[in-house]
């Protein structure tokens, strides 16, 4: 018997294969497709994600696959430049393709010793009081976990299964993506985007570097089946429609086309079997959250459910993922939808759009804006207190190296700048570094294993208490 299951082997899922193999956990990740996928459908990491891959040792791998690019224009395409301060030592967003990220990922679990099936897809499930049986598709036999996760996207076999509803609207809208050779002078598509750009904000040709551009433009009407991917024809012809030009399209590498539907899973957890992911929310691709929200909901999960299979983690902790990712994504949700009405070629959202634009003039509206988009401005309700509670630490300079070096063991720090406090009958599953130098000004901080604040003070007794709560019971 497995210890988990990942049915899906996408960002999300890899993701959290490594997490949990970093505590030891038995994982084995299935993936329908046989092969990993060329289509790029993100293109970048965003701040959070970027602290993420740092706090586990990975950044130097993505910052050598990608390209770091200003955080200022990611709502709604609104043209503005990056607040003046933003409360990270990474700044930036990364530009990587979606299969390089996969990749590495990838990468990354098998290194920690998850095992990866490939060309195997789920089609049943049941749950019993000790585990789950994974019934796999096409005859090839069952297989036992204790858990299950359901990272296998937004038409999840997982979540169908479960019966867990998917409430939220239909697509109203599809857009056209691809890459393909352009036979335009570079003038030329530079004077056509910068007109069609000027009200049609889902219109856009990125290049490559190889002569291939990434294209996008609107397409005509909704697909009943998003799965069948658009023709060449069809690309040229929406975009003389848009543009007034094909711009010489052709030699496609790939074309797809995606939606603006808008849907959050009803629950995240139904009894062993979990969800994270595009399993558990889609919406439109305004503002490139989706990837990085998967890889949140996973280094959300990773820890917590270690925890459960470890058996030392309190009562709730793990149903504590949905009580603290559901909320997240709802706002994603909400951003995205506002997003996707700012974009829209009509009268009254492209006054409200600017509108917009006047208030992002103020700092303060801009850097608001920007967290809520990078992921940095996630704060969960753990009651009252400072307002760094509930909040992620940002990297800080320690005396020997950097928080973020410190966190990579996927442990829980506590960080002491009194040099007085223990974390006896812990000490297994928490670290203690005690830093006079360090900031922020606060006496000592607790951070959980996603570097989540989860209690601030001073004196020995006060910690005690809070270190159960998200910890379990103290060892021997």
């Amino acid at each position: 018997m497995y210890d988990v299951i990942i049915a899906g082997g996408g960002p999300t899922g890899m993701m959290l294969a490594g997490e949990l193999r970093l505590h030891g956990v038995g994982v084995l990740v299935l993936e329908r497709d046989p092969e990993p996928t060329k289509v790029v459908r993100a293109l970048g990491l965003h701040v959070r994600s970027i602290e993420v891959m740092d706090q586990r040792g990975l950044l130097d791998r993505f910052l050598a696959h990608g390209r770091q690019h200003p955080v200022g224009g990611l709502f709604a395409a609104v043209d503005m430049p990056a607040p003046q301060r933003i409360d990270t030592t990474h700044p930036y967003v990364l530009g990587i393709p979606q299969p390089v990220t996969d990749r590495l990922l990838s990468e990354h679990a098998t290194e920690l010793g998850a095992e990866i099936r490939r060309g195997h897809a789920v089609a049943g499930l049941s749950q019993d009081d000790d585990g789950v049986t994974v019934e796999l598709a096409d005859g090839a036999g069952t297989l036992r976990a204790r858990y299950v996760v359901g990272c296998d996207g937004g038409r999840s076999t997982v979540r169908k299964l479960l019966g867990i509803a998917f409430p939220g609207e239909p697509s109203r809208v599809d857009t056209l993506l691809g890459e393909m050779r352009l036979d335009v002078p570079p003038e030329t598509l530079a004077t056509v985007m910068a007109e069609v750009r000027r009200t049609q904000k889902r219109f856009g040709a990125m290049p490559l570097g190889d002569g291939a551009y990434r294209v996008i433009v609107p397409a005509e009407g909704v697909a009943e089946d998003r799965t069948v991917p658009p023709t060449l024809e069809e690309f040229r012809h929406q975009l003389r429609k848009v543009a007034g030009t094909d711009l010489g399209a052709h030699a496609p590498r790939w074309l797809s086309r995606f939606g603006d539907a808008t849907r959050l899973a009803e629950r995240y957890r139904s009894g062993r079997v979990l969800l994270a992911g595009d399993a558990a929310h889609i919406h439109p691709p305004t503002g490139g959250q989706g990837l990085n929200l998967g890889v949140q909901d996973a280094f959300n999960l990773g820890w917590k459910l270690a925890a459960e299979i470890a058996g030392h983690a309190p009562e709730g902790l793990l149903d504590s993922y949905h009580t603290e990712r559901h909320p997240v994504a709802a706002d994603v949700l909400n951003n995205t939808r506002a997003q996707m009405e700012l974009m829209s070629t009509e009268p009254g959202p492209q006054a409200v759009r600017r509108l917009l634009a006047e208030l992002m003039d103020f700092d303060d509206v801009n850097r608001y804006l920007i967290e809520k988009i990078t992921g940095i401005g996630v704060r969960y309700d753990f009651g009252e207190g400072p307002e760094l509670l509930g909040r992620r630490m940002r990297d800080v300079d320690l005396e020997k190296g950097r928080l973020y070096e410190r966190m990579r063991t996927g442990r829980g720090l506590l960080l002491d700048r009194t040099g007085r406090l223990s974390v006896t009958g812990w000490a297994d599953r928490v670290d203690h570094v005690p830093d006079p130098t360090a900031a922020p000004d606060a006496p000592a901080l607790l951070l959980r294993p996603d570097g989540h604040v989860a209690w601030i003070g001073h004196t020995q007794q006060d910690l005690t208490a809070h270190l159960p709560t998200w910890f379990g019971p103290a060892g021997t």
